[in-house]
C-alpha cells in the first residue's frame, strides 16, 4: 500500500494548482471552463512510493495535500477536463469513490465496433466531466450534483488486439505479468479486453457515470468484472492528511509528484517516438521495430491488483508490531528512524543494542526506489469492503492502481523484491490482476484510442 497523498483543492470556480499553470499542455487535466453547465450551477451548494501502506505491490510516490482544507460546499464544483496531453485519473489527485471495471467485446465484435464504442465512451465521459447529462437517455441519477472531480479513464487489455486484428500494434509492455508468490489470482476477477477507472468526490455522481458506461457499452462489449472502492472524503479532516488505508496506515507518502524533473520520464511513454527516458521505452523486438508504439505517446501503463488485506490478523498485532511490518509510525507515518512523514529514512540508524530502528525486512524499507534501481510509480488506489466471507472474514483490502512507463521497470522489480521477504506478505493477499495500454489523451475532437484504431 504506500505512499499517497490527499487531493488538491481550490474555491468554486477557481482553476486548480496544476503544473505548468492552468494553460499549459503539461497540465493534469483540471481547469476551469467556460460557461457554467447545468450540474455545476445545482452543485455548488453540495457536500463534498511506496509507503508503506500495507497492500504491497510497489513502490510509488503521491501527491501533497493542498495548504488549505476544502471546504465541504466546494466539492460539486470541481472540474477535470476530458481533453489533454495526458488522460484523466492518473495525475488528478485521488477521489473519495471509484469504480473500475472491465469489458471483453463480444462475439463478431472487432475493430470497427471498438471504435465506435470508444467514441461514444469518449463523448459520454466529456459531457459528464464537465457537468452535463449524458444524453437523451440520461438517467439523472446525478442530476443535481455538480462534475465533482469526475475522471473517466480508458485502457486496453493484452487481448484486445487480438481480437481486432491489432497484433503488430500491442507494445511488448503489455506482455503479461510474471506470477509472484502471494499470487491467489481470480482468472475470472483478472484482465480484460478493454478497462475504464471512474472516480469522483459524490459517490452517486460516480455512480452515474458507471451506468452510463455500461449502457454505452451495448451490443459491442459485455462487463467480464466490476470493483468499487472508497478513499477519505475531501474536507473530512481539519486539515489536508495523507489518506490512510483499511490497515489504519498512513498510505502515499512517497508518491512520485508531477513537479520532480524524472516525473513525467517514469510516468509516460515518451510523446515521440524514438524517445527514451529513464524507463528505457526503446527496445529492440522483431515484433514492434525499436521504440515504443507511436499510439502510446503521452499515455502510462495501469496495473491493477484486488488485494485482500487479512485484517483478523492484522488488527491481532500491537500498535508497535503494525509499525515493524511497515517500518512507520501509524499515528504520522512518519518514518521510524525519526522526523515527520516527509523525512528521508535512515536505513542504516540502530537503537542501542545495535539493532536497525527500520526492521530488515520493513514494507517501507524494501519498496523504496533506492532499493529498487529507482523503480517508482504513481500509486492512486482505492480501498474496498465487499462483506464477509462464508467463515465471517471480512472480504476488504485495497484496489491497488499504479500508473508507470513500463511496467517492468516499475511494478515488476518492486512486487519481485517483496516477494522475498516482505514482512507485511502475511498480512495480504492478491486476488485479481489485470495490466492496461492506456494511451495518451484526447485532443478536441478526438476520442480515446483513436490513434490505435484509425491509424
Amino acid at each position: 500500500m504506500a505512499d499517497q497523498s490527499s487531493p488538491e483543492t481550490r474555491a468554486p470556480g477557481a482553476p486548480r494548482e496544476v503544473p505548468g499553470g492552468p494553460e499549459s499542455p503539461d497540465s493534469a487535466n483540471t481547469a476551469p471552463r467556460d460557461g457554467i453547465s447545468r450540474r455545476r450551477l445545482l452543485g455548488t451548494a453540495g457536500a463534498t512510493g511506496l509507503v508503506l501502506g500495507a497492500a504491497g505491490a510497489a513502490a510509488g510516490y503521491a501527491a501533497a495535500p493542498s495548504s488549505a482544507a476544502t471546504p465541504l460546499t466546494s466539492l460539486g464544483s470541481e472540474e477535470v477536463m476530458f481533453h489533454g496531453k495526458h488522460q484523466p485519473g492518473i495525475t488528478t489527485p485521488t477521489q473519495a469513490c471509484g469504480h473500475l471495471v472491465a469489458f471483453d467485446l463480444t462475439a463478431g465484435a472487432g475493430r470497427k465496433e471498438a471504435a465506435a464504442l470508444l467514441r461514444r465512451w469518449s463523448d459520454t465521459a466529456r459531457r459528464l466531466m464537465a457537468g452535463e447529462p449524458a444524453g437523451t437517455r440520461d438517467t439523472d441519477v446525478a442530476r443535481d450534483a455538480g462534475p465533482s472531480s469526475l475522471t473517466v479513464t480508458f485502457g486496453f487489455g493484452h487481448s484486445f488486439f487480438g481480437r481486432t486484428g491489432l497484433e503488430k500494434q500491442r507494445p511488448v509492455a503489455l506482455d503479461p505479468l510474471p506470477g509472484f508468490s502471494s499470487d491467489h489470482l481470480d482468472k475470472n476477477r483478472s484482465n480484460g479486453d478493454l478497462w475504464v477507472q471512474i472516480g469522483a468526490d459524490d459517490a452517486l455522481v460516480a455512480f452515474h457515470a458507471l451506468r452510463a458506461i455500461q449502457r454505452d457499452a451495448g451490443s459491442a462489449a459485455r462487463v467480464r468484472w466490476q470493483m468499487n472502492g472508497f478513499n477519505r472524503s475531501p474536507g473530512a479532516t481539519a486539515r489536508p492528511l495523507t489518506t490512510r488505508n483499511l490497515m489504519g496506515q498512513v498510505d502515499g507518502t512517497r508518491n512520485p509528484k508531477p513537479d520532480e524533473p524524472d516525473f513525467d520520464e517514469r510516468i509516460f511513454v515518451p510523446g515521440q517516438p524514438g524517445q527514451a527516458g529513464q524507463t528505457g521505452q526503446t527496445r529492440q523486438t522483431g515484433q514492434l521495430g525499436n521504440t515504443e508504439q507511436a499510439w502510446m505517446a503521452n499515455g502510462s501503463y495501469a496495473v491493477v491488483r484486488r488485494i485482500r488485506m487479512l485484517l483478523d490478523d492484522w488488527e491481532q498485532l500491537s500498535a508497535k508490531a503494525q509499525e515493524d511490518v511497515i517500518g512507520r509510525r501509524k499515528s504520522d507515518g512518519a518514518p521510524l528512524s525519526g522526523g515527520t512523514e516527509a523525512t528521508e529514512m535512515d536505513l542504516e540508524k540502530t537503537d542501542r543494542n545495535g539493532n536497525l530502528v527500520v526492521p530488515i525486512n520493513a514494507h517501507a524499507r524494501i519498496t523504496r526506489p533506492d532499493q529498487n534501481g529507482g523503480a517508482a510509480m504513481v500509486r492512486r488506489p482505492f480501498s474496498y469492503h465487499d462483506g464477509f466471507d462464508a467463515d465471517g472474514v471480512p472480504d476488504a483490502g485495497l484496489l491497488f492502481v499504479c500508473w508507470q512507463a513500463d511496467p517492468l521497470r516499475g511494478f515488476v522489480p518492486v512486487q519481485r523484491k517483496l516477494d522475498r521477504g516482505d514482512a507485511l506478505s502475511p498480512f495480504i493477499r492478491h486476488e485479481a490482476s489485470g495490466l492496461f495500454a492506456v494511451p495518451g489523451g484526447a485532443a478536441e475532437g478526438e476520442y480515446v484510442g483513436q490513434r490505435l484504431l484509425e491509424g
